[in-house]
């Protein structure tokens, strides 16, 4: 009897457990063993009443078979509750199985075929490597022998010379035959010497025709070493973690564009040079302010840079953020800042300087860690009708583009945006005027901002150079400039 009021005790307190919506799985394992235990006790248990009141009154024996079946009813009920619970618990867990399964699968998926990719990248890169070194190699043996060639050269010049002293001497020989007729020796002599001068010159032009094929060969390989460098520079560029910079620098009050620093040199010429390369060539060969006349155009001041052996004109210059470049439509068409600081030499100037003839873009770039790039482009520049319509084509350089190319560019600025996108101005958000297409691409004009920044918005009005598929780049200094389209060399 105490053993059957146990069974039925623990079997209600089974049933509530059960009924407990927030029971796991692991009580639900320890109720089904309790009832395994319990169940045989609570038979066996009220075998033994019904055994013992056999011999009873009948009314005691009703009274005994109808608990028993209560307590039957009581006992399937919880079990049938407990496999319910069970069921959904075992579902739950199947659901949650195959969704650790699936993610495990993409996982390994995505690590596959990124390691697919990371070694493709890797031979390419080894391959660019080994092609740069014979090529290296190449460039080596190629200037040897250009050496050896030199020197030849040279032992012919020196023969030449020999042999004009002995036509020299001819030539005084021949003026005596004029007046006394040579004998047959003396004529033989001379035959015999024409044709040994006549020789040596033939030799000499095979030899400089070799020179040349040389030289050709030589620059042939050097243009191809340039653009392995170029694949090289930019495989690595994009192999580069976004720099991290924070902090702001105070955005100082502009400089009116007249004003002139009291240690500045200044050069004055007669205002007929159209550009410091023109300048360059008629003499005036350092650094510093120059006075130069466009065809068509008044007189105005540019800052003129030596470089590869000629004279740049710099149409901006930002090294500090000592100059706001948040300016007007106007500033930007007639110019602002000081030419031996920061300044913006205006797009009307520009313009009337580019006009003239076909000109070269060249940017310079150098980051917070004093790495320097530069990029060069073949451009056009259209008028103030076009709101100066920027075209480039990119000729080379040491960082990948950020600038769309033969696509047209019309300058903007927060005053003067005909290209609003979306309701969203490039030079309201993003601060300074430019060439702006998507508001993504580069910024040079944009707010200075040193390391330390306080955020991405900020960072992104900053001065940076962003790639279309690269990171943003934060800039401590920039510089554009132009050179007419017959240089020679570059960097």
């Amino acid at each position: 009897i105490q053993n059957s009021h146990t069974a039925k005790t623990v079997s209600r307190k089974s049933l509530c457990i059960l009924n407990n919506q927030t029971v796991s799985g692991e009580e639900n394992m320890k109720i089904i063993l309790a009832f395994l235990f319990i169940a045989p006790l609570a038979l066996s248990a009220r075998a033994e009443k019904d055994y013992s009141s056999s011999d009873s009154a009948a009314p005691p024996e009703t009274k005994s078979r109808f608990a028993m079946l209560d307590d039957v009813r009581i006992l399937a009920n919880g079990l049938l509750q407990l496999g319910h619970g069970l069921k959904d618990f075992v579902h739950k867990t199947k659901g949650q199985m195959n969704d650790i399964f699936q993610k495990l699968y993409i996982f390994d998926r995505s690590f596959y075929e990124l390691s697919l990719q990371t070694s493709e990248i890797k031979e390419e890169e080894e391959q660019l490597r080994q092609t740069t070194a014979r090529l290296q190699i190449n460039n080596e043996e190629i200037k040897n022998l250009s050496q050896e060639m030199n020197s030849k050269i040279e032992d012919l010049i020196q023969n030449k010379i020999q042999l004009q002293e002995k036509v020299w001497g001819l030539e005084d020989k021949v003026t005596k035959l004029a007046i006394i007729q040579p004998s047959m020796q003396e004529t033989k002599e001379i035959s015999s010497l024409k044709a040994f001068v006549e020789q040596q010159d033939n030799h000499i032009k095979q030899l400089l025709k070799i020179v040349e094929d040389q030289h050709v060969q030589l620059n042939r390989q050097h243009n191809q070493i340039m653009e392995l460098e170029d694949k090289l520079n930019h495989m690595e560029l994009q192999e580069l973690a976004e720099n991290s910079f924070t902090g702001e620098q105070t955005e100082p009050e502009a400089i009116p564009f007249a004003v002139r620093n009291a240690t500045a040199v200044t050069y004055k010429s007669d205002g007929a040079a159209p550009d410091c390369t023109a300048l360059y060539n008629s003499g005036m060969q350092s650094n510093g302010v120059y006075t130069i006349k466009p065809n068509g155009s008044e007189a105005f001041d540019v800052y003129c840079e030596m470089k590869f052996g000629s004279s740049w004109t710099v149409i901006q210059n930002r090294e500090d953020g000592s100059l706001d470049f948040n300016q007007t439509w106007d500033a930007y068409t007639n110019g602002f800042g000081d030419l031996n600081e920061e300044f913006w030499l205006g797009l009307n100037k520009t313009y009337s300087i580019t006009k003239q003839g076909d000109y070269i873009l060249r940017i310079e770039l150098q980051d917070w860690k004093d790495n320097k790039r530069y990029i060069e482009y073949a451009f056009s520049l259209g008028g103030p009708e076009t709101d100066y319509t920027l075209q480039l084509s990119r000729i080379s350089g040491s960082i990948p583009n950020a600038l769309p190319e033969q696509t047209e560019l019309r300058f903007s600025t927060a005053d003067h945006d005909m290209d609003v996108i979306n309701d969203f101005s490039c030079p309201e958000n993003y601060l300074g005027g430019w060439w702006h297409s998507e508001c993504e691409e580069t910024n040079l004009n944009g707010k200075y901002v040193a390391p330390r920044s306080r955020g991405r918005l900020d960072r992104r009005k900053g001065l940076y150079w962003k790639p279309k598929k690269g990171r943003y780049y934060l800039l401590k200094s920039t510089k554009i400039m132009i050179h007419p389209t017959d240089l020679k060399s570059f960097d």
